[in-house]
């Protein structure tokens, strides 16, 4: 943030004042409406400096306590013996009174311990090694030109739609080996996992599981067709031969493809709209990169902090256990936020500000910590870098029009939409 902003982020208004006037014991920072709104800072400052770690005993995703310091959200993510990625790792409404659930024995490797996640994580990661990224990196470049060349100039048009979630289907799309006319059905997916029925993507249940059928025949086919043939590079036929992989049931297989599919579209995405975002509000910092274009990698990693593309993960505590200085019991929920760690003024100097000269801009939580530290991170700084190196060579600048459409979600800090106009070329 600019200066300015700084200062409006500090003035009063209803969702502060809402945040501040709660009693501390009833203050729910995973309300998803608070996130569509970019109104949930105020909860998250306010639980860093009363309740660092917190405990909310009603919500619409049941009791659970909150960590929001960085320092802490690292002790939680590194310990996976008394903080369990099992079940799952995304905060989802209980389910009602004798109701069951419709996916019995969904899995993913992000939702297990070692040594299962060990092996599972190892089957897929050299898609992402710096061997691929390097023979991916071209594609990705011809690709971002591509679409930047066919943008129109002078006109709004939205920038979600055309430029982010149009490279990362397509980067995603090959990534797992299949047509690129198919790629925006990766999209759709995407958002579907992570939707709340009732909300817009989908209106209820029993429709989310009928797109998940969908989804699930359309991978069983290319399972069926990667098992059948000599062993590729995408994800699917890594996982189809991998021997620790192989044998894993239909659902766990599954699971993983939900995994990448979220994991490959959803961060990087929103990563992308948010850096043409932060840019557009900060013209100081913009003219800093478009004057030295060696700024980029930090600009990218400044931007994953600044956006933090996921904004939580959840943990369930395995053993009673005393965490600065409050007890948690066995089987609590624990959500470590990321997007408040990110904010830590005791870590971070001036974190609400956006600067892509940081001394040091790497030092952000998004990526988590530990065995579960993002698999496919440095593909996601690639497609960053990437799509800005191009960007630079054409624009001298991009205008948000309007304030961009947030996603209603507590765990996916995205955008919907985002009106733009490029004025001019280079």
């Amino acid at each position: 943030m600019s200066t300015a902003a700084t200062a409006a982020f500090a003035a009063a208004n209803p969702a502060r004042d809402a945040a501040y006037a709660t009693p501390l014991d009833k203050l729910d920072p995973s309300r998803p409406e608070l996130f569509a709104a970019d109104e949930m800072w105020w909860n998250f400052q306010r639980l860093r400096a009363e309740a660092p770690v917190h405990y909310t005993a009603e919500s619409a995703y049941g009791p659970f306590w909150s960590v929001t310091k960085y320092n802490d959200i690292m002790a939680v993510d590194i310990d996976h013996q008394t903080f369990s990625s099992e079940p799952g790792i995304m905060m989802v409404p209980p389910l009602a009174p004798g109701e069951t659930p419709q996916l019995e024995g969904l899995a993913m490797f992000i939702a297990m311990d070692p040594p299962k996640h060990d092996v599972q994580r190892k089957a897929v990661s050299p898609a992402v090694s710096p061997t691929n990224l390097q023979i991916l990196g071209p594609l990705i470049r011809e690709r971002a030109a591509a679409i930047l060349d066919g943008l129109p100039i002078g006109e709004e048009f939205d920038w979600v739609d055309k430029v982010s979630m149009e490279l990362t289907a397509m980067t995603l799309a090959t990534l797992f080996g299949m047509p690129q006319e198919d790629r925006r059905k990766l999209t759709y997916w995407s958002d579907v996992v992570t939707a709340e029925p009732g909300h817009g993507v989908v209106e209820t249940r029993e429709q989310k599981m009928g797109i998940f059928r969908d989804y699930h025949a359309y991978f069983t086919q290319l399972w069926n067709e990667r098992v059948n043939a000599e062993p590729t590079g995408d994800l699917i036929s890594m996982l189809a031969h991998d021997p620790a992989t192989r044998d894993m049931s239909p659902m766990e297989y599954f699971g993983n493809v939900m995994l990448l599919t979220v994991g490959g579209n959803d961060t990087t995405r929103n990563t992308m709209t948010g850096s043409v975002y932060a840019l557009s509000k900060n013209p100081d910092q913009y003219a800093k990169l478009m004057a030295d274009p060696s700024l980029l990698p930090s600009m990218v990693s400044e931007t994953i902090r600044w956006q933090t593309p996921l904004s939580h993960m959840k943990r369930r505590a395995t053993r009673d256990v005393e965490f600065r200085g409050q007890q948690i019991k066995k089987d609590d929920t624990v959500v470590m936020w990321y997007v408040s760690g990110n904010r830590d003024d005791e870590v971070i100097e001036r974190p609400n500000d956006y600067i892509i000269d940081r001394a040091r801009p790497r030092q952000h939580i998004s990526f988590g910590f530990g065995v579960h530290r993002c698999v496919g991170n440095r593909l996601a700084e690639l497609q960053l870098q990437i799509v800005w190196e191009e960007i630079m060579k054409r624009f001298p600048e991009i205008n948000v029009v309007a304030e961009p459409k947030r996603v209603r979600s507590n765990f996916v800090k995205g955008y919907e939409s985002m009106r733009v106009v490029i004025p001019r070329r280079y």
